[in-house]
């Protein structure tokens, strides 16, 4: 198989393997009405869920998710040994759904 047809291939086959992202990010607003609908936990209580995993870290960075249906709350923390550390709550229980230490460089 020629150089080029191979590439075309490899390109057309990758495009159809990774797809597109299946998260919708949550924002302020919308957050806020499903925490007093009872539908998630405010997002403090689920900071301290994060933070009872790894006492004395700060947390670096929070968002909200929709995954296929479910609310996942996602934090990026911090460690007094400057470890960053993955994290993933569901955010209508609070129940840990991640917890690993961040790999990207």
């Amino acid at each position: 198989m020629k150089p080029i047809a191979s590439l075309i291939i490899a390109a057309t086959l990758s495009a159809f393997t990774v797809g597109p992202a299946l998260a919708d990010d949550i924002g302020y607003t919308e957050t806020a009405d499903l925490v007093s609908k009872g539908t998630i936990k405010d997002p403090r209580e689920l900071d301290k869920v994060a933070l009872e995993l790894h006492p004395g870290a700060k947390i670096v960075d929070t968002e909200l998710e929709n995954e296929y249906g479910k609310y996942v709350y996602k934090l990026e923390l911090r460690d007094s040994d400057n470890v960053e550390w993955d994290v993933a709550i569901d955010a209508a229980n609070g129940a840990v759904l991640e917890n690993r230490q961040d790999d990207d460089d």
